[in-house]
């Protein structure tokens, strides 16, 4: 019998998601090619909408894991189609996200697709669909900053490294930030099926705050400090410099 989750209709990429592509590819090749008569908005557009695509993309790690670890349900939720407008909370999946990629240069990560988690069976399972999404940011960050730890800059515009370096800033805050134990984000899944069931019904309260208390920390200097600094030293480690993710945020931010 078809099921929801095998019908072809479920697992067809969205024109949205294809939009998206689009305008990033496009963009891309503006912010390379100096096309734009200012490089700064190419590099805002190219930028963003890389970004949305890792959000997408980190949204469907999360459901494929799902679905080929028991929850049949996920392909009539429309998770498979990668279109940002089936998630759960498109406000804290896109929208959120990009305000605070626009306002301070970090890679927020958002709560999506909704996984009934009943379904699935085995501990390692559940930490596997957890952890499947910031896996992804460390993918695309790994693919940002290829060209730099290869050495391979020779004959990149500026433009188009500095745009690297802030995206593969941008995904390696998310990477960090969503393997943070912290109830609500990815990394605290990873974690709570192990724990005893005591102490997940004393945390279950606090799990809609993590995100938010995450974000009052980074707003703390000392706390904001440290963490880039940390972000700082991880794509130093990559052959990415200060001064190249500086640079793209300040293109970024055209408007100043």
């Amino acid at each position: 019998m078809t099921t929801a989750a095998t019908r072809h209709s479920d697992r067809r990429i969205s024109p949205v998601f294809v939009g998206i592509l689009a305008v990033t590819a496009v963009t891309g090749w503006a912010t390379w090619s100096g096309f734009a008569e200012q490089p700064g908005v190419a590099v805002f557009l190219f930028v963003t909408a890389a970004w949305i695509v890792s959000l997408c993309l980190h949204e469907y790690a999360h459901a494929r894991t799902a679905l080929h670890s028991g929850d049949i349900t996920i392909g009539s939720k429309g998770y498979l189609t990668l279109n940002p407008m089936k998630y759960t909370h498109a406000l804290l999946s896109i929208v959120l996200p990009v305000l605070f990629v626009i306002m301070g240069g970090i890679g927020l990560p958002g709560g999506a697709v909704f996984i009934e988690r009943n379904r699935i069976r085995g501990r390692w399972r559940h930490s596997l669909i957890s952890a499947a999404g910031p896996l992804t940011n460390v993918l695309f960050a790994a693919v940002c900053t290829a060209p730099f730890w290869l050495h391979a800059l020779d004959g990149v515009p500026a433009d188009f490294q500095y745009a690297l370096a802030f995206l593969a800033l941008l995904q390696v805050t998310a990477a960090i930030l969503n393997f943070l134990p912290v109830p609500g984000l990815d990394g605290y899944g990873v974690i709570e099926p192990w724990l005893s069931y005591g102490i997940k019904r004393q945390v279950e309260p606090f799990a809609p705050f993590g995100l938010l208390f995450v974000f009052a920390l980074l707003w703390v200097p000392s706390v904001n400090r440290e963490f880039f600094d940390l972000i700082d030293a991880v794509l130093r480690g990559l052959d990415v410099t200060e001064w190249q993710t500086s640079a793209g945020f300040s293109l970024y931010r055209f408007w100043e």
